[in-house]
């Protein structure tokens, strides 16, 4: 069972820093990963930037999951990711921090569970839990009109 073991991705290399990752589960997608220019051609997203979707895929799923169990309202949530890309002492560059903000509508404002579930959200989130441990991530939770509702750090 992956969920509570582990799980394996496939990357084939296809020219350059160009990538073909297949997923462990039948009839997913292939994606192609890319290093933007002047290293490689942009056919994809890189790294750093599938991790920013992760996190913010992630929180969004768990945010949802616990206002709505199993009914999800479409549109029910815009989520934005920013990296700062900084340098280390060596002078590699990092992602320094991670910003990821939901945008919720007024439907979730009002739930009864709101209140419950913006404290516990951010616990759920595999993916956020673990990079925190090497890199911060601020969480906010903002409603249509951009006013912040929460913020996990």
């Amino acid at each position: 069972m992956s969920e509570a073991g582990e799980f394996t991705i496939n990357l084939e290399h296809l020219q350059d820093y160009e990538f073909k990752v297949r997923f462990d589960w039948e009839g997913v997608d292939e994606l192609r990963l890319d290093e933007p220019s002047p290293l490689g051609a942009q056919r994809g997203p890189n790294a750093s930037r599938l991790l920013a979707a992760a996190a913010a895929n992630c929180l969004s799923a768990s945010l949802l999951y616990c206002l709505s169990k199993n009914d999800v309202p479409t549109g029910a949530a815009q989520t934005t990711a920013t990296c700062r890309l900084v340098r280390n002492e060596a002078g590699r560059l990092r992602i320094g921090s991670m910003t990821v903000q939901i945008k919720i509508g007024e439907e979730i404002v009002s739930s009864p569970r709101f209140s419950r579930c913006s404290d516990l959200f951010e616990d759920f989130c595999v993916v956020t839990a673990s990079i925190r441990e090497g890199i911060p991530v601020a969480v906010e939770l903002v409603d249509s009109d951009g006013t912040l509702l929460h913020r996990g750090d």
